[in-house]
């Protein structure tokens, strides 16, 4: 009987563990860490993210940064709002580490 208990408390551990991971998933942009989220159509949006997620080089991942970044400042400017500032860069990852010493 007390083996049983065990196992069923192990196992109900491991779903609550699993599920607060599960939980988090993967990186998501959002209002909150994508510039002008709230000047694109959510299609833009999910676009955005999904090729954020695909670039395999820093420079490659930085054009796109920086173009969107554009786009973006001219759609606030077209609807008077003010220019969405810079936050970080999620090109960052895709730096090659520098070399040690």
């Amino acid at each position: 009987m007390g083996v049983k208990r065990t196992s069923c408390f192990i196992a109900i551990l491991s779903l609550l563990c699993m599920d607060t991971a599960l939980a988090r998933g993967p990186w998501r942009a959002n209002e909150v860490n994508t510039t002008g989220w709230l000047l694109m159509t959510p299609e833009e949006r999910v676009e955005h993210q999904t090729r954020i997620r695909g670039f395999k080089t820093y420079e490659a991942c930085h054009a796109y940064q920086l173009d969107h970044h554009r786009l973006m400042v001219a759609r606030a400017a077209e609807s008077g709002l003010r220019p969405p500032g810079s936050r970080r860069d999620f090109c960052d990852h895709l730096k090659e580490p520098a070399p040690l010493r």
